[in-house]
């Protein structure tokens, strides 16, 4: 089959000989890779509601839920390291298909599940394939439309956060059997999603050395080292906050409310999520850097609003907090895709957006373990929330600091070319003409 082109300027990806074989248009092509990223993270979402049934059935402690919402990020962690630049050498399909077809398998894994050891298994092989996901689909959006990829890969991980939670709680509350349904009616997704990738041109250009992608490497392209710098705190500390909401959230609500609700129990997640997403639309235009800092002064306030809510067992104000440190989850994460992403060439872009997430996952994913061990061995539920609590806090002051830093900028990058040379005047146009598209 001929090798397939790059999109030019405008962002459209094309292939030669296009008549001799069928596929979707690109701008479906787009939403269907924003849809394969929200319902993997929905995916990853949906046990939260399900902790307290798994722990009802299976009697295990609470350090146990935190080792299993840990365990995941752990592995889409080494996924990314190994699997993180391989689309950009054998093309984004092959990837997107062999990792859909592993998802898919988890789903009969969480269904069938009957302890612990099976749980955490499927989690790992989630893992796994999420983070060998994430790079090839948020690179395969950025090859079809540069500006709507990069909103794109702001709003889907946050909204399958946000649904997978929800609907999962929802399912828990009224349906039977939920820790089947969930998993079989994902499973069904998964299918019809790997029909629409094999059905998908290739966005990108395969170039010699895939085995050696294999080998882990944390270095990044010149031109997006200092930008990372910039924005490597802000993902710490919004991911942070996932961690805390995705691991803690759910007991934290069932002390406050008294209430045993499901439903509840995965509000706090959508809540966080749902308003992490609606910002990030908000602001979409706005500079990066004020983006980032309304992030880190958002997480400030929201977060310290949870922890007089906590203190208080004040419903009301959990929530509100949830929705302020929600804003800051979204411009945060936003700004600093926005900072660091546009200025990664095509065949760099899996490899930059896998350091992202490598950094977002070890955020989320250690001080949650962390929390865990601290709640049954230490502290408790509420000192352990606390201090988890202030230290995202800190993380995001922290954040804020290196922002309002002089000399540190993180606006109007040019864009970087193939061969890695700064063509400012022609990126300009260029990112002009995507914004325009975009809106």
């Amino acid at each position: 089959m001929p090798s397939p082109t790059i999109a030019s300027s405008a962002g459209s990806a094309t292939s030669p000989h296009t008549s001799r074989r069928r596929h979707i248009p690109t701008g479906a092509a787009l939403y269907l890779q924003a849809s394969i990223i929200l319902f993997f993270l929905a995916g990853s979402s949906a046990p939260t509601p399900l902790y307290a049934v798994y722990q009802a059935k299976w009697g295990f402690s609470p350090i146990t839920t935190t080792v299993v919402f840990g365990v995941y990020a752990l592995a889409v962690l080494a996924s990314l390291l190994v699997f993180g630049r391989l689309s950009d050498h054998v093309g984004r399909r092959p990837v997107l298909l062999a990792a859909i077809a592993v998802q898919a398998a988890t789903m009969v894994v969480f269904a069938t599940a009957g302890g612990v050891p099976e749980l955490l298994v499927a989690r790992v092989i989630q893992g796994l394939s999420t983070g060998a996901a994430a790079g090839a689909v948020g690179a395969g959006m950025l090859d079809i439309n540069r500006a709507k990829g990069t909103i794109a890969n702001a709003v889907a991980p946050m909204t399958g956060t946000a649904t997978g939670a929800l609907l999962s709680g929802l399912a828990v509350q009224f349906l039977p059997a939920p820790a089947h349904l969930v998993y079989l009616a994902l499973f069904a997704i998964f299918v019809i999603q790997g029909i629409g990738v094999a059905l998908m041109a290739e966005t990108s250009t395969p170039i010699p050395g895939a085995a050696g992608s294999l080998r882990p490497r944390f270095a990044m392209p010149r031109a997006v080292r200092r930008p990372m710098l910039i924005a490597a705190p802000a993902l710490v500390a919004v991911w942070a906050l996932a961690g805390l909401y995705g691991s803690l959230g759910p007991a934290i609500v069932r002390l406050i409310t008294g209430s045993s609700s499901f439903v509840l129990a995965g509000l706090a997640l959508f809540t966080l999520a749902g308003s992490g997403v609606l910002t990030v639309l908000v602001l979409r235009n706005a500079p990066p850097r004020a983006v980032m800092m309304f992030g880190a002064i958002a997480l400030v306030i929201g977060v310290g609003l949870t922890l007089v809510a906590i203190d208080a067992r004040s419903a009301a104000l959990f929530f509100i907090g949830a929705v302020i440190a929600g804003a800051g989850f979204g411009a945060g994460f936003q700004g600093a895709i926005r900072t660091i992403v546009p200025l990664a060439a095509p065949h760099e872009r899996a490899g930059v957006l896998s350091i992202v997430y490598v950094i977002s996952y070890l955020a989320m994913g250690l001080p949650a373990v962390i929390a865990g061990f601290l709640v049954v061995d230490v502290d408790g539920l509420v000192p352990t929330a606390q201090g988890y609590s202030v230290a995202v806090m800190v993380l995001a002051a922290v954040a804020l600091l290196g922002l309002i830093r002089p000399g540190r900028r993180a606006d109007g990058p040019a864009p970087v070319t193939r061969r890695g040379t700064v063509d400012r005047a022609r990126g300009v146009a260029c990112e002009r003409g995507e914004l325009a598209d975009a809106r």
